[in-house]
């Protein structure tokens, strides 16, 4: 299926790695021009030339810390012309709640949820004189049903999907389109190495230890293992292109049925 993303510049937060990476390289593969960000330059520039060379289609990076409004507005001044804004970067860290200081949730708002908010608010201006535009908050399947073992992540998930769904129907009626995909458990970089470092401890192979996790944590799953980044990545594409403008203000499961509910 042609995307109709041919010349479309889209900027992903957070893509050196993981489900950033996967939507910039669908994003690139359907001839989206990509801006990568990240926070080192060395992992930045490595993803820049890669995809360069594998797509022939232009790709741009950006590095530095965009939890921060310095890093946000520099960024913006720097490509001013986003028409996709995919907001994926993240963080997350199994943490009890009465472990969680007034510091770890604050670090986790302006990683998870303003960086997102920052980035909406520059680059709206343009998208609204243009009437076009995509705007895709990367949330949780964690934002419905709470994990117990991370709760201000989960919170901060919520938030993601609240703010989407207000600035959808801030921009009702344009050619704008703001959506919210939740991925379920995702073989992610930063998930791989901390379930294999868990598994390792525990004297189990990785995939031992996901067939327990989805048996205990996550019984509900349908597909009872982790999802790729790349099937995450497949419905990001399609949102983001001409082809869903009929799809706006909607929370988008990638979750695996996880979620427990047919809506």
């Amino acid at each position: 299926m042609n995307l109709q993303l041919n010349g479309k510049r889209a900027l992903v937060t957070g893509s050196t790695a993981g489900i950033g990476l996967a939507i910039a390289e669908a994003l690139s593969r359907e001839g989206a021009h990509v801006i990568i960000t990240g926070r080192k330059p060395e992992a930045v520039a490595a993803v820049v030339d890669r995809l360069r060379a594998e797509s022939g289609i232009a790709v741009q990076g950006f590095a530095g810390d965009l939890t921060t409004a310095a890093a946000a507005e520099d960024l913006a001044r720097q490509f001013p012309d986003v028409e996709i804004l995919v907001n994926n970067l993240g963080i997350f860290e199994p943490k009890a709640f009465e472990d969680i200081s007034d510091a770890d949730w604050t670090r986790f708002f302006e990683a998870n949820v303003l960086s997102g908010v920052r980035l909406a608010r520059l680059y709206l201006p343009a998208m609204r004189q243009a009437d076009w535009g995509r705007i895709i908050f990367i949330s949780s399947e964690s934002a419905l049903q709470i994990p117990v073992e991370m709760i201000h992540y989960g919170t901060t998930k919520t938030a993601e999907i609240a703010v989407a769904r207000g600035l959808a129907e801030a921009v009702a009626g344009t050619g704008i389109t703001v959506n919210s995909v939740l991925p379920g458990p995702t073989r992610s970089r930063g998930v791989a190495d901390f379930v294999e470092a868990l598994a390792a401890s525990e004297g189990k192979s990785f995939e031992a230890f996901e067939t327990e996790f989805f048996e205990k944590v996550r019984p509900t799953s349908m597909i009872k293992r982790f999802a790729t980044p790349e099937e995450v990545a497949s419905l990001v594409a399609y949102v983001a292109s001409p082809l869903a403008s009929a799809t706006t203000g909607a929370a988008l499961r990638v979750d695996g049925g996880v979620v427990k509910s047919a809506f």
